[in-house]
């Protein structure tokens, strides 16, 4: 009796296990993904004229050379598609924070083919 007691307990122990494994793999590929289909981040637009701030920013950035969440191409005119994007001193689309830590998204300039990976 003790022995099916001792088997059943730990076999709801394996099951519990594995369910919070897969509720936590779940969660991890939701959260790879911080863009949504349609090139935004909460709303956001990420292709336009950003500025450039030291607080109070739309957006949290981190640039990195590999893994981006989006590929930006910086142009001088006309960012009207997915990652290109126009830095101007004034009336934004956007406001962006460059962080070394804890950012938002994380992106790498590219020289062509902007968007997301």
């Amino acid at each position: 009796m003790k022995k099916k007691f001792l088997l059943c307990l730990t076999l709801a122990v394996v099951i519990a296990g594995v369910s919070v494994a897969i509720h936590s793999e779940n969660l991890a590929a939701k959260e790879k993904s911080k863009l949504s289909g349609d090139c935004t981040f909460n709303g956001i637009k990420l292709y336009g004229k950003v500025q450039v701030v030291d607080a109070f920013p739309d957006i949290k950035v981190e640039v990195v050379d590999a893994f981006p969440d989006l590929k930006v191409q910086v142009v001088d005119a006309f960012p009207e598609e997915c990652g290109k994007w126009q830095f101007v001193d004034a009336f934004p689309d956007f406001k962006v924070q460059f962080v070394d830590a804890f950012p938002d998204i994380k992106i790498q300039y590219v020289d062509a083919f902007p968007g997301q990976p």
